[in-house]
Parts: C-alpha cells; sequence; structure tokens
C-alpha cells in the first residue's frame, strides 16, 4: 500500500471536474464530509469486503483488449489494498478517502435510488425423490448448456423452455435433479434468490449456488398480486408472497409460472461459515455485498448507500449508512441507481430482506485520477 502521504498528495493533485453523465443519471462530486455517517461506519469490515474483490481482481489476467479507465484504476487501487491487507478501522478509513472520490448519483428523473434485499434460503431437502420430498431443484441439462455457450450471462440467446413447460415434462427432472425439497414454495424462493442451503435427513448441508437461467425475463410475482389487488404495495414482503401462495394452493401455483424465468443451480464447495457466492465468483458478506446493474457498473466498485430501512422490524425507518461493494447482479437489479442488499442466510435474513423495498441515497466512490465520465461507458 502507498504511503498515506503519497495518496493524500495524488489527492490534493487531482484536478477539479464538472458532473458527467451515467445512463439518465448525474454524477454529483461530494466530500467525504458530506455522507451522512461516515465517520461512524465499520471501515475495517467494509475494507475486509472490498479486499475480497481485490484479490480476484489483481489475480485475474490483465484484458487482452483495452480496459476501460475506471477498471484500470480499480486495478491500481486494489494492488496497493493487496500490499497491506489489514489496515485498522482509522487507516481503512484514510485508504477509502485518499484513493477515491466520492460522487452521489442523482437518477435523471429526480428522487433518489431504490434498495430490495436478499439472502440465501436454508430449506429442507433431500437426495432422492419421495412423497415427501416431490419438488426438485436443477442442474443445467446439456440442451441449455450447449446454448448458452461461453456467454458470461448464464442464459441463452433466445429463450429455452419456461417455467410451466420445465415443472410439466419438457425437461426430465429425475435426470437433472441436484436434490428434491419438501416445499415447491421454498423451491421456487430458492431460484429467486439464486443460491440455497439444503438441510439433508442425515444433517448434511448441500450448498447450491447459481448455475444458469433458461433466458426468460423475471417477473416478479409480488408485483402481479399488487396490481391485482391481493396485497397492498407498502405491505409487499416476501412473507405475504408466501403466505398468498400457501393459502392457494392451485392459484399460487399459477402465480409462480408467470414468473417465466427458471433458475439452474450447481453444488458449491463452501465451508458453514461463507455465505452465499455472488456472480464475482466470491462468498458473499452480509450487510456489506450488494447486487448491481452490470451493464453499468463494474465488480469490486464501493458505494456508499444511505437510507431509512426497516431492519429492527417491519414499519421501521432505522438509520442505514454503509460502505457497500458491488459483487454480485441479478435480472433484476437495473439502472445506475439500484441495488440488491445481501443479508445473510436463513429466516431471519430472509425476514429482513423480504421487507427492503426503499428508496436510497447512492454515492459511487471513483478512484482518483479517473476522469468520471468514462464511468458511462457499459462494462465488459
Amino acid at each position: 500500500m502507498a504511503t498515506a502521504a503519497a495518496i493524500a498528495l495524488g489527492a490534493l493533485m487531482t484536478p477539479a471536474v464538472s458532473a458527467p453523465r451515467l445512463a439518465d443519471a448525474a454524477l454529483e462530486p461530494l466530500t467525504f464530509e458530506q455522507l451522512e455517517g461516515w465517520r461512524r461506519d465499520d471501515h475495517a469490515a467494509a475494507f475486509a469486503t472490498f479486499l475480497a474483490s481485490c484479490r480476484a481482481i489483481t489475480a485475474a489476467a490483465t484484458p487482452s483488449r483495452a480496459a476501460r479507465p475506471l477498471a484500470d484504476g480499480l486495478r491500481a487501487v486494489c494492488a496497493d489494498a493487496v500490499a497491506d491487507p489489514a489496515p485498522d478501522a482509522g487507516a481503512a478509513r484514510q485508504f477509502f478517502e485518499t484513493r477515491f472520490r466520492p460522487f452521489h448519483i442523482a437518477p435523471g428523473g429526480g428522487g433518489e435510488g431504490f434498495l430490495t434485499g436478499y439472502y440465501e434460503p436454508i430449506v429442507d431437502g433431500a437426495l432422492s425423490p419421495s412423497a415427501t420430498y416431490a419438488t426438485p431443484l436443477l442442474a443445467v441439462p446439456p440442451e441449455l448448456a450447449r446454448r448458452i455457450g461461453s456467454r458470461k450471462d448464464g442464459r441463452p440467446a433466445e429463450p429455452w423452455f419456461d417455467r410451466a413447460a420445465i415443472e410439466t415434462g419438457a425437461v426430465d427432472l429425475r435426470r437433472h435433479a441436484l436434490v428434491w425439497l419438501k416445499d415447491p414454495v421454498d423451491a421456487f424462493f430458492c431460484q429467486i434468490q439464486g443460491s440455497a442451503r439444503v438441510r439433508l435427513p442425515d444433517g448434511r448441508m448441500l450448498r447450491l449456488a447459481f448455475a444458469a437461467r433458461n433466458g426468460h425475463d423475471y417477473t416478479p410475482v409480488g408485483r402481479i398480486l399488487i396490481a391485482r389487488g391481493l396485497v397492498p404495495k407498502d405491505e409487499m414482503t416476501l412473507d405475504r408472497i408466501r403466505a398468498y401462495i400457501e393459502a392457494n394452493p392451485h392459484d399460487g401455483r399459477e402465480l409462480m409460472r408467470m414468473n417465466r424465468s427458471y433458475v439452474f443451480f450447481r453444488k458449491a464447495d463452501l465451508t458453514t461459515d461463507q455465505h452465499a457466492i455472488g456472480a464475482q465468483g466470491l462468498p458473499l458478506t452480509p450487510g456489506r455485498s450488494i447486487a448491481i446493474d452490470r451493464l453499468l457498473h463494474g465488480y469490486g466498485t464501493p458505494f456508499w448507500i444511505e437510507a431509512s430501512l426497516p431492519l429492527a422490524k417491519a414499519g421501521a425507518a432505522d438509520p442505514f449508512g454503509r460502505l457497500m461493494i458491488a459483487q454480485d447482479t441479478g435480472t433484476a437489479i437495473v439502472g445506475p441507481a439500484r441495488a440488491d442488499i445481501y443479508f445473510g442466510a436463513g429466516t431471519d435474513a430472509g425476514a429482513v430482506a423480504g421487507r427492503i423495498r426503499h428508496p436510497g441515497r447512492f454515492v459511487i466512490l471513483l478512484p482518483r485520477g479517473v476522469d468520471p465520465a468514462s464511468v458511462g461507458q457499459p462494462a465488459r
């Protein structure tokens, strides 16, 4: 890591910039003093998450084509982070302040950004089907794998069989099942979240990670319930979705099939203390990892996010100000000021994640010396 004096000198020499555009949003220069709660955050915890991304970034081969300036800038900062990987809280905060500049992402339509939450479900299952365990989570069928080829987003160029077709015989379920679950709603939620911990009858825990999708667009079933007047918008949570499906099995099955997107899994070699794997290929950190729009932002990018969120209980407005790291993506995460916060594994994490649908203030941290206008280039 560069010395603090050298970094500070680089900060002083950074020229002033105007506010460039970022895909229907403006980047407004800020100072760290303008970030509500910045000094109270646990910067050492944020640095540990950032360091995990940095190790992946610095270990990756240098792109054969010219990298985007932002990617080059982040790689340089990451090299410093990897060189001195264990700062205390004060040194970690100084690292971010001297290596980055904060810019508020102001959406073009006004207002602020939007936050949701996600988690890793813990569900009951078995390796063989039975009357009790009858709903499969599937591996990627070879035909779909061929259609996906080398595409990095895990989806075919043209949509494959939809959810209803897969569930009713278009795919050999027994042949491709990784595990069989007790509850079809659990299986649906595992697909929405993109990961799972499956508790087997002998006590073992099977870890599953996202592998591919069928190529159909994701349809939020909560939005359908709201549109039909079945759940008020301000009461929509994952728990309300589950309650409706369980109370209305036939209609609930048809509701789930209205989300034509279908997710396939792979076995993940993870320890019990490691969390779900994000799209960057790393275990996520609860409360520090976020999923972002990969077409606009790069993995490893730090974001400062401010919001009032119902963390303690439903209906609460707990102050939230935290430095978070982009380590994942998702089909529903679209736009420059849009993020999905990873809250951890299990029922409690799911309860919190399921009630997050709130506005938030997004501040992106850009490496010093990088032209902010380069952020407007699509990620590759």
